[in-house]
């Protein structure tokens, strides 16, 4: 009689006949944790269900190993494993297939969710309006002759240019004379004691007096 598949034994057989490969006790302890069976009740179980001949063992030493009937089991031909290989070929395909439909949809909708909504839309429309129309009134201001900048106004920015570049030039002819009076009869390398006093030029920051004397006014360059 085959044992209740509520039963300890009917669980351990059911689960061997599953597996269909072999298995010790401990395999099918661990597997079985969840129907909440001991290993010595899962070893029970096997040693009862062998000795009935509902499954077969092998003893390897102390060990017994567990495999189920195999007389209980379909085993097809080679035409039958040719087709249920290329049954298997082809839902390995079919699922390659919905793999990449998959992948594509949900691209989609990744590109879906970075698109705007119409609220921001509208949003974005009325902010970049509000932009165009103030450029077309300062379009129109000078295009009219309107003078955004009074001549004064620009004369206090070109003064006040050129006298800072006036003074940069000037500190730079100051320091060179120092420079030139500390190191004149100096034994070390000149740039190896720039760096130790922590010297930087403009050059060494990324400025330049000549670039910056090219945007002065005409009238107002000095000559070098």
């Amino acid at each position: 009689m085959a044992p209740k598949s509520d039963s300890a034994e009917g669980i351990v057989l059911n689960f061997v006949n599953e597996q269909n490969r072999p298995l010790n006790s401990q395999n099918v302890a661990d597997s079985l944790q969840k129907y909440n069976l001991k290993k010595t009740a899962v070893q029970k179980a096997l040693d009862a269900l062998s000795d009935s001949g509902k499954i077969s063992f092998k003893e390897y030493g102390k060990q017994r190993i567990y495999l189920a009937r195999q007389d209980q089991f379909d085993i097809p031909n080679t035409e039958e494993l040719d087709r249920m290989k290329k049954e298997n070929l082809k839902l390995q395909e079919e699922l390659e297939e919905s793999k990449r439909a998959i992948n594509e949809v949900e691209g989609e909708i990744r590109a879906l969710q970075t698109n705007l909504t119409m609220e921001q839309i509208c949003a974005k429309e009325a902010k970049l309006s509000a932009e165009v129309e103030e450029m077309e009134e300062k379009l129109k201001a000078l295009r009219d002759g309107v003078t955004l900048v009074r001549p004064e106004e620009r004369k206090a920015v070109q003064d006040f240019y050129q006298e800072s570049i006036t003074q940069w030039r000037r500190r730079k002819r100051m320091y060179k004379d120092v420079w030139d009076a500390i190191t004149e009869n100096s034994p070390k390398n000149l740039k190896e004691f720039k760096e130790e006093l922590g010297i930087e030029y403009d050059e060494d920051v990324g400025v330049s007096l000549q670039s910056f004397s090219e945007m002065a006014p005409q009238g107002k360059r000095q000559k070098r």
